[in-house]
């Protein structure tokens, strides 16, 4: 049996220069895909929610929104109820953008399962998304 941790390691490494290549172009960095795809499919979302939604500690969220808006990407708003919640918007430069976002993204994807059936695929979307929850859980509890 493959050591699992070590091969999500190296996939990940992969990825993360894969999108490091691919966006710096756009003035982005590999992690900041997860953050535009979530606020600009919720617009307004807290930078707690969206913490949690792409298992990040909130205070690493907090530094990298604000890089997002000194990039033009995204503007934060104290919500008006509790000043101490941000909600994070997409500007109209994000939102241009995401189309490409998500080109590259899904590129990788198909880099990635290149020559596994539909079948194989299923299954490791299911098994995938089996260890993303538990993985979630105990993010949610530490």
């Amino acid at each position: 049996m493959s050591d699992i941790i070590r091969d999500i390691t190296e996939i990940t490494r992969a990825g993360t220069q894969y999108r490091s290549d691919s966006f710096a172009p756009m003035g982005l960095k590999a992690c900041h895909a997860s953050y535009l795809q979530e606020i600009c499919a919720e617009p307004g979302i807290s930078q707690d929610r969206l913490a949690s939604r792409i298992c990040i500690n909130k205070s690493n969220v907090a530094r990298q929104a604000a890089v997002l808006e000194e990039g033009g990407f995204i503007t934060r708003v104290s919500c008006q109820n509790d000043k101490r919640v941000m909600r994070l918007y997409p500007t109209e430069k994000s939102l241009a953008l995401l189309p490409q976002i998500q080109k590259i993204m899904d590129d990788w994807e198909n880099c990635l399962t290149q020559g596994l059936s539909e079948d194989e695929k299923e299954i490791l979307v299911t098994l995938l998304e089996r260890m993303k929850l538990r993985a979630s859980a105990w993010m949610d509890s530490h």
